[in-house]
C-alpha cells in the first residue's frame, strides 16, 4: 500500500468512526442506557421508573459496592444479571447508547472519559464536576470523541423555570436588571439521604463543596441560560457553616453574586432553609415573573396595578423529563446547544462554581473571562 493511499485508508476510517459516533439511534427504539453508580440518591427515581418510561430500555448497572448493589436489586425487584462491578466489560458487553451516571461527582471524569472511547454519550447528575481540570478534561472528551456530555438538574424539568425563561426571551420583561435564586432544603442529614450518600456529599473533595455547589449549581445554570451563555464579568461569594457538628469539612449556607453589565445576580444555596426551596425572582425594566414551585408563576408588567398567577404550560414531549430528552438528543431530533442541559452551559456554571469557591476561601471577589475555545 502506498503512503498516498495508506493516508486515504485512515481518512476513511475517521470518516467511518465520525458516522458512528455522531449516528442517532433509530427513533422507534427506546435508547440503552447504563447506569454507572448508586451512592447518589437521586438514582432511586430512575431505579423506580425506568421499567414504566418508554423513552429508555435499562441494560446494565455498574457498582463495586455488591451489597449496594443487592439492597436496590432487592428492592425495585431487578434482575441480577444487570449488575456488574466493572465499568469496562460493562460498556463492551452491554452496548449502551448512553450512561446515566450516579457516582460522586468527582468519579464523573473517569466515567465520562471511559464512555467516550466507546462513542458513548453520558448524562450525569448536576454539578458537572468538582474542579475545572475536570470539567476541560470532560469537554475535550466530548469534542474528541463526538459524544454528548448532559448534565441533569431536577429544576431543568420545572415549567416555571421554562416560562421565566421565555417570558424573558420573548421581551416581556425589558432588560434584565437583577435575578435572585433560591435552592435549598434543611439539610441532607436533616432530610435523612442514605448512607451511601451523606459521607461523599458532605465531602469538599468528592463533591467539591458544601451547600455552595449542591444547590448554588441550579442558579448558575438558569442564568447562564438567561444571559445566552455569556460568563459574568466577575463573582463574589461567602460561605459558612451554621452547623459545624453536623458539616464539619463544608459549608451549609452561602451566598454568590454574579455581576454583568447592566444585570446583577444573587444566588441563595443553602442546607438551612427551613423547608425545600427552589424558586426564583427575574425582574427586568418592564416587569418580573417569579416562579413558584413546579409549575407556578407570579407576573407583573409595566403599566399593570396588581401581580397575576398562573400556571406555566407543560412541556414539549421530548423534554418532559430527563430520559425523554437524551433519548430526544440521541434520536437527533433536539440539539442541546446553550439549554440548560447542555455542555457549553455547564462549563460555564463551572466557572461560577469554581470562582464562588475561591472567592468564599480568600474573601476576594474573581473576574472572569471566557474559557478558549
Amino acid at each position: 500500500m502506498t503512503r498516498i493511499s495508506r493516508l486515504v485508508f485512515a481518512a476513511l476510517l475517521a470518516t467511518t468512526s465520525l458516522t458512528r459516533a455522531q449516528a442517532p439511534v433509530p427513533q422507534d427504539k427506546p435508547i440503552r442506557v447504563v447506569i454507572v453508580g448508586l451512592v447518589h440518591g437521586h438514582v432511586l427515581g430512575f431505579l423506580r421508573d425506568l421499567p414504566k418510561n418508554p423513552a429508555a430500555q435499562l441494560v446494565g448497572i455498574v457498582e463495586p459496592d455488591t451489597a449496594l448493589s443487592q439492597k436496590y436489586a432487592e428492592r425495585y425487584h431487578l434482575d441480577p444479571s444487570l449488575f456488574s462491578t466493572d465499568l469496562e466489560s460493562t460498556l463492551t458487553s452491554k452496548h449502551p447508547d448512553a450512561v446515566l451516571v450516579y457516582t460522586t461527582i468527582k468519579d464523573h471524569r473517569r466515567v465520562i472519559e471511559a464512555a467516550a472511547k466507546h462513542n458513548i454519550s453520558s448524562m450525569v447528575e448536576k454539578p458537572l464536576a468538582t474542579t475545572m481540570e475536570d470539567a476541560l478534561a470532560i469537554r475535550k472528551a466530548s469534542r474528541e470523541h463526538h459524544v454528548n456530555v448532559l448534565v441533569n438538574y431536577e429544576t431543568t424539568w420545572y415549567t416555571s423555570n421554562t416560562e421565566a425563561i421565555r417570558e424573558a426571551e420573548a421581551g416581556k420583561l425589558g432588560d434584565l436588571r437583577k435575578v435572585v435564586v433560591h435552592d435549598g432544603h434543611e439539610g441532607p442529614k436533616e432530610i435523612g439521604v442514605g448512607p451511601e450518600w451523606l459521607p461523599w456529599l458532605t465531602d469538599p473533595v468528592l463533591n467539591g463543596a458544601g451547600a455552595l455547589f449542591d444547590f448554588g449549581c441550579y442558579g448558575a445554570d438558569l442564568m447562564t441560560v438567561l444571559k445566552h451563555g455569556r460568563v459574568p464579568d466577575s463573582v463574589t461569594a461567602v460561605a459558612q457553616t451554621d452547623k459545624p457538628g453536623v458539616y464539619p469539612k463544608v459549608d451549609d449556607d452561602a451566598t454568590i453574586i454574579l455581576h454583568y453589565p447592566g444585570t446583577q445576580t444573587v444566588l441563595m444555596p443553602s442546607w438551612n432553609w427551613p423547608f425545600a426551596r427552589k424558586d426564583m425572582e427575574v425582574y427586568g425594566a418592564t416587569g418580573y415573573v417569579i416562579t413558584v414551585g413546579l409549575d407556578g408563576l407570579r407576573t407583573r408588567y409595566k403599566g399593570e396595578k396588581t401581580e397575576s398567577t398562573s400556571t406555566a404550560p407543560a412541556l414539549a414531549p421530548e423534554q418532559h423529563d430527563s430520559l425523554a430528552y437524551l433519548a430526544a438528543v440521541l434520536h437527533g431530533k433536539v440539539k442541546p446547544e446553550g439549554d440548560l442541559s447542555s455542555l457549553d452551559t455547564n462549563m460555564v456554571v463551572m466557572q461560577i462554581l469554581d470562582a464562588a469557591r475561591t472567592s468564599a476561601q480568600t474573601g476576594r471577589t474573581v473576574q472572569l473571562k471566557p474559557l478558549a475555545q
